[in-house]
């Protein structure tokens, strides 16, 4: 007998029993996921443990996995949820409405059902899943349709008003879409349709009101500016009315609409700064919708309009807020390559300049590596603003300050979106990409700091760096991409980073000693699961925090129910793969909440669900940069690489960390070591260094000293001594020329420049632990 039938077995007979917990539930089709789906909802809590046992099971691979229902499946799955209203005193809706979405055939005629549960809630005046009773209302016929609309409209608001109104007029599938995408889904349901925001903003009439309530919205925050409306605190919008503008948000935003920035530059305003002197926000429930709406499909002028947002909010606790989640709108706008490379010019020329004269004074605005303001006399550079501009140009001033800043934040997005295409392995065609990119006078400052891929005949790609001219002859058509170390031969990667050190170019991120992870040995024989990085012990807030900034999303550990562990997930490839990090809490010392690091896993979506894969079939692009992200969590927030760890005397972490602190260099170490092998010789204390396995050894005139090129650790010669330096903000690596941004790699040079002179030491702390064993 099929697992599928002796599940359905164990749903329908009480005298029937199977062992689910050791069933390969993977086996089950999506198919006859479906069929299982309505007889697991049919079990009431009365059954035996056998029945509630599969029940579960069933449930939670729906959670999981996306059913597929055939016209009966659907049907049974209705009058599922009739029976159990009848016996739990309650329906979710969004399983019925989600179940015809996911229909292989004709829906079924379900008009019975439908209007029983829709009497049923209105009965009980149950409005918690709106779209979803919009949904299946519709299939109820006319006048109950309309009945749900009426009671939804009770004092929700205009804008709420709109969309439910929108929403009756929809066909019954379209009706449906919004039940899918409603943030009240049911913790039960299936995951959202990979489509169903696209298939949404594909409907003319939604879109329309789209543009309609985000305009109401726009009228309203300038009438209450305006002080045409009465100001209350964050009571601009009703609940509803925040929830249908966040669904407008979305679709312009996945439209890419040409008139949404001008829109959002009048309403992010308007909903951020209260029209008194009041600390308070007209709306701060939209504002974070609206960012919210960014994080799913954001656009460059969406974040612009944000970050010019956030130096305006007077609430103390929301430019905190907006920052953190601005973090996820980048990392999100990274995936979205075909609106993430779109920079206005701003006025500025083709050689990247842009002049503005002011009272026999010229402001000059320079975009190289970073936009920087100078100003001019007769042609002569002079220090700073002069005494007459600021007092009689001041807007001026202010201006041309704040496009400096503009312009930091565009270069700084941009960079965020092309280093984010490595796992989209975006293509662009060369036409666009030389006249846009290469020959935009603001992008160009970090395009042509990259090496770029051209397409140059089918199959073969010649690798440029735009900044060194020679770029090649080849179609308009020709297809262009980032060079990524992992597709080129050692040689190669070598003779780029000597190019770049040589030339002093600093890229906008690591690309050319950016870090490569294969697959090992160890890892094909654990075959889905990866240990490389577990067993680490970590800083567990300082990883949170990583987390969100490299766009993971994970829970929030603690000494609660269910606190214990989680695992970090990162979506890549346009949503098609996903890295899961496991890890658990290990330790709770007042602020030293530590974390163990656990196994990371990848999972590949099918059919809008994401399902766990072998490692060997997860391309080598996405496997490298997932893992290069899990290293980074390691090595920046494993206790062994904290200085401070060792006031704390032999506590029983010690053994981990005297272990970790000098053991082998994962990639980022041997990353960092290359460089160093380029750098060192260009050193004033070059003859004092040496490279030596996981170690810079700097032999200063009262010891020799060995700096771990990992946890930037040192030991002291002859007898390994442990030497503990804290950093400084006033020791670092100086003018020293770095390739790359590596504030390890920083550490270790401001540490060896230190050493290499000990006798000019001043430091007590420094001095004694030196000359002890000297």
């Amino acid at each position: 007998m099929r697992l599928a039938d002796r599940l359905m077995r164990a749903l329908t007979d009480p005298s029937f029993q199977v062992e689910v917990e050791r069933a390969d539930l993977s086996q089950i089709s999506d198919e006859e996921l479906g069929s299982l789906l309505p007889a697991a909802y049919r079990v009431g809590r009365s059954s035996t443990p056998s029945m509630m046992t599969a029940r579960s099971a069933i449930q939670d691979l729906g959670r999981e996995r996306q059913p597929r229902y055939t016209p009966d499946a659907c049907r049974r799955m209705f009058e599922a949820l009739v029976a159990q209203r009848e016996a739990r005193n309650r329906a979710d809706l969004t399983l019925g409405a989600g179940s015809l979405l996911r229909c292989t055939g004709p829906w079924p005629d379900v008009f019975g059902p439908a209007r029983t549960l829709t009497e049923f809630l209105l009965e009980k005046d149950d409005m918690n899943q709106p779209y979803a009773l919009l949904a299946v209302a519709g299939l109820a016929g006319g006048t109950v349709l309309r009945a749900v609309a009426e009671r939804l409209c009770r004092s929700e608001g205009p804008i709420a008003l709109d969309e439910t109104g929108t929403i009756t007029g929809l066909a019954p599938a379209e009706r449906a879409l919004l039940s899918e995408i409603d943030r009240a889904r049911s913790l039960t349901s299936p995951p959202p349709l990979a489509d169903a925001w696209q298939r949404l903003a594909g409907v003319p009439a939604y879109a329309a009101f789209a543009r309609r309530a985000l305009q109401a919205a726009a009228d309203r925050a300038d009438a209450i500016q305006a002080g045409k409306i009465p100001y209350r605190a964050d009571k601009a919008f009703t609940e509803r009315e925040v929830v249908a503008l966040g669904h407008a948000a979305r679709v312009a935003l996945l439209r890419d609409e040409p008139w949404l920035p001008a829109l959002l530059d009048r309403l992010l305003p308007g909903i951020a700064v209260a029209p008194t002197a009041a600390k308070t926000l007209p709306s701060q429930a939209l504002l974070y919708e609206v960012v919210r709406a960014g994080q799913d499909f954001p656009t460059p002028e969406l974040v612009t309009a944000v970050r010019t947002v956030r130096t305006v909010v007077r609430h103390a606790g929301v430019p905190r807020q907006l920052d953190r989640m601005l973090k996820r709108v980048e990392a999100a706008l990274a995936e979205r390559t075909d609106v993430a490379l779109r920079l206005p010019t701003l006025g500025f020329g083709d050689d990247g300049v842009l002049r503005r004269e002011a009272g026999g004074y010229a402001a000059v605005v320079t975009v190289a590596e970073t936009a920087g303001l100078t100003w001019e006399k007769d042609g002569r550079p002079l220090r700073g603003a002069p005494a007459p501009v600021r007092r009689d140009h001041g807007d001026l001033v202010k201006e041309l300050r704040d496009l400096v800043k503009r312009v930091g934040v565009q270069l700084g997005t941009l960079a965020r979106a092309l280093e984010g295409g490595f796992t989209v392995d975006a293509v662009h065609p060369y036409g666009w990409w030389r006249a846009e990119l290469v020959g935009h006078p603001i992008a160009r400052a970090v395009v042509r700091r990259l090496v770029w891929e051209i397409e140059v005949a089918p199959g073969e790609w010649r690798a440029v760096l735009p900044g060194a001219g020679n770029l090649p002859d080849a179609p308009d058509d020709a297809s262009v991409r980032l060079w990524h170390p992992i597709r080129s031969e050692p040689g190669t990667v070598r003779a780029w980073r000597d190019l770049l050190t040589e030339r002093r170019i600093r890229q906008p991120f690591k690309q050319a000693f950016r870090e490569i992870y294969l697959l090992t040995p160890a890892e094909e024989e654990t075959r889905v699961y990866s240990n490389r990085f577990a067993g680490h012990l970590v800083h567990y807030r300082r990883m949170f925090a990583l987390f969100r900034a490299r766009g993971w999303a994970s829970g929030l550990l603690g000494p609660w129910d269910g606190g214990d562990e989680d695992e970090a997930v990162r979506t890549l490839a346009a949503g098609q793969w996903q890295a899961r990090f496991g890890h658990a809490l290990a330790d709770w010392e007042g602020d030293h909440e530590l974390a163990a690091t656990d196994r990371v896993r990848f999972a590949r979506r099918v059919e809008g669900a994401f399902r766990e894969v072998p490692l060997a079939e997860v391309p080598p692009l996405v496997f490298s940069e997932a893992m290069r992200d899990v290293d980074l969590f390691v090595g920046v927030t494993s206790i062994a690489a904290d200085p401070d760890w060792t006031d704390r005397g032999e506590d029983r972490h010690a053994a981990y960390r005297r272990t970790a602190a000098f053991g082998e260099l994962a990639e980022s170490a041997r990353a960092r070591r290359d460089a160093l092998e380029r750098i060192l010789p260009r050193l004033k204390i070059a003859d004092r260094c040496s490279l030596d396995g996981r170690f810079l050894v700097v032999r200063g005139d009262l010891r020799t000293y060995k700096i771990h090129l990992g946890s930037a650790n040192i030991l002291m010669e002859p007898d390994d001594t442990y030497l503990c330096i804290v950093p400084s903000p006033r020791r670092s690596g100086g003018t020293v020329f770095l390739p790359f941004e590596d504030d390890r790699l920083s550490l270790i040079l401001s540490k060896a420049l230190l050493l290499a002179a000990d006798t000019t030491i001043t430091d007590d702390t420094i001095l004694h632990q030196i000359k002890r064993g000297a």
